[in-house]
């Protein structure tokens, strides 16, 4: 079957004895079952007092609640806001608050943080719903239990609104104008086109990141709009993951470079025990991805290793397993319906080889960060609009990033990216996670900083500094190579891969001007 009826919903009731999901602990939902149940939900929320244009936050694990919020925010002409389970309840409360939303899901796995940040927030009691048991919150069977499972009354189109991930300060939603129309007169799935993903065809889809992730629910969402099946990991381990693709023969996941650099550490008689040829697209993106380590998934994997660069805001590049090899490095070529450009700070658009801040547009529309109109402004240039990464085009448009903006290294007047040293780190059998960043230095304004989360069995001290250092030595610049390196028990990623720069930088610069 290749003709794909638009949208999830006409899927479900064309065929609603199809399995379209496996949740984590492998029981099977068919289409039928999971459209009664985002059709229940849209019918407890407006009971609830919903109306279109209203927001709903959600603070779940990977699973069936997690997708029932999401179809039924689509077709209510809600937003719904999924919120990164690992804040903590001030951070969750300031989401809260912020976005407006009158209802509050949450599992029982976070009770107490959800239930700190609907005190904090001011939510009522009766806006707050738990899967599990909450002290202070409905049951969630309550929103969807004595509702119908028809399909409610005027049905448009609704948008998660996603918040940025707050490394350099609040987060802020990032809020799309509803279009006020069926979600069928929209077709949900066409976001994978530009991957060379096509309906049905088999597909199966292993969601093995959060999907509070913008770009997690983006592809498992189309995914599903297009006829796929798809397969929910709850906690990510490498071995898990071979397991589950092997095990159900995924073709397509999205994943992050930390999650290919802990997959090439497993041992050789794990990674060859499962079969992973069904794999035709792992889509990564996220974070900078060291060379050495993309070579080496590719040599594993194949071709269907293959890269974007996008923002929660937008996107954005691709790049194939092909195009990476011919150019090393590149993220790849603008999406068909984005244009890429590269401008100095003064607003100048510069040609292809000069480094300059990266900017995207989009043609399908805009975004606005949510209550915040300054933001939304300065980060912009006509309709383009940048995250702060820098990076340069080459003749033929492709993209290439040497680093955020805000985390280059300024020392004795010469710029460093941390991210060619922690490629360089990373490359060291010792280290299992890096970052580099700026320290104070009273003559050169800063100092390289490296931050190393060891391998299993190498003890961290002076002689595994000392190791690493010399290991720097051989790979990079004098101006490059850090001074000093200290140790961590766990970095501080989410498990998105995002790293949280400014926790590791902070303490250096206490009482310093430097605070991001």
């Amino acid at each position: 079957m290749t003709d794909t009826p638009n949208g999830f919903w006409a899927q479900a009731t064309a065929d609603p004895g199809r399995t379209v999901l496996i949740a984590p602990d492998g029981e099977e939902w068919t289409a039928g079952r999971l459209h009664a149940a985002a059709n229940q939900l849209v019918h407890g929320l407006r009971a609830a007092g919903l109306e279109r244009g209203d927001a709903f936050a959600a603070v779940l694990p990977n699973g069936v609640e997690f997708f029932t919020a999401y179809l039924a925010a689509s077709q209510a002409g809600f937003y719904l806001v999924p919120v990164n389970h690992h804040l903590v309840g001030p951070e969750i409360a300031w989401i809260v608050a912020d976005s407006g939303a009158k209802v509050l899901i949450a599992h029982e796995r976070f009770g107490a943080t959800a239930r700190e940040a609907a005190d904090e927030a001011g939510l009522p009691a009766g806006r707050r719903y738990a899967v599990g048991t909450v002290a202070g919150f409905r049951p969630y069977s309550e929103l969807l239990g004595g509702q119908p499972e028809s399909a409610p009354a005027g049905r448009t189109l609704g948008w998660v609104m996603n918040y940025t991930s707050g490394t350099t300060g609040r987060p802020r939603g990032i809020r799309r104008p509803l279009p006020g129309k069926p979600p069928e007169e929209t077709y949900l799935g066409g976001f994978l086109a530009i991957f060379g993903i096509r309906p049905f065809d088999d597909n199966v889809h292993l969601v093995c990141s959060p999907l509070y992730h913008t770009a997690v629910l983006q592809f498992a969402g189309a995914s599903l709009h297009i006829g796929h099946r798809v397969v929910l990991m709850d906690k990510w381990t490498p071995e898990e993951m071979l397991r589950a693709v092997d095990r159900h023969r995924c073709t397509h996941t999205h994943m992050v470079p930390t999650q290919f650099h802990r997959l090439l550490a497993l041992p050789e008689a794990v990674r060859s025990a499962y079969d992973v040829s069904s794999m035709r697209h792992a889509v990564h993106g996220a974070a900078p991805c060291p060379d050495h380590v993309k070579r080496a998934m590719i040599e594993w994997w194949g071709g269907c290793v293959e890269e974007y660069y996008a923002a929660s805001e937008g996107g954005g590049a691709f790049a194939t397993a092909e195009d990476w090899l011919k150019r090393p490095g590149t993220v790849g070529r603008a999406w068909p319906i984005s244009e890429l450009a590269v401008f100095d700070d003064a607003g100048n658009r510069l040609p292809a080889g000069q480094l300059g801040t990266v900017y995207m547009k989009m043609s399908t529309g805009g975004f606005s960060y949510h209550k915040d109109e300054g933001k939304t402004r300065k980060n912009r240039i006509g309709d383009f609009f940048t995250v702060g990464d820098l990076g340069f085009l080459d003749e033929d448009g492709y993209l290439f990033l040497r680093d955020r903006k805000i985390d280059m290294i300024i020392s004795g007047g010469v710029n460093i990216y941390p991210a060619e040293i922690e490629a360089a780190l990373l490359a060291h059998p010792a280290v299992a996670d890096a970052a580099a960043f700026g320290i104070p230095h009273d003559d050169w304004g800063e100092e390289v900083k490296a931050v190393v989360e060891p391998a299993e069995g190498y003890p961290a001290g002076p002689a595994l500094a000392a190791e690493i250092l010399a290991h720097c030595e051989r790979l990079l610049a004098g101006y490059k190579r850090p001074r000093s390196v200290d140790f961590t028990d766990a970095m501080p990623r989410d498990p998105n891969g995002k790293l949280y720069k400014r926790r590791l930088r902070a303490p250096y610069w206490a009482g310093r001007e430097r605070a991001v």
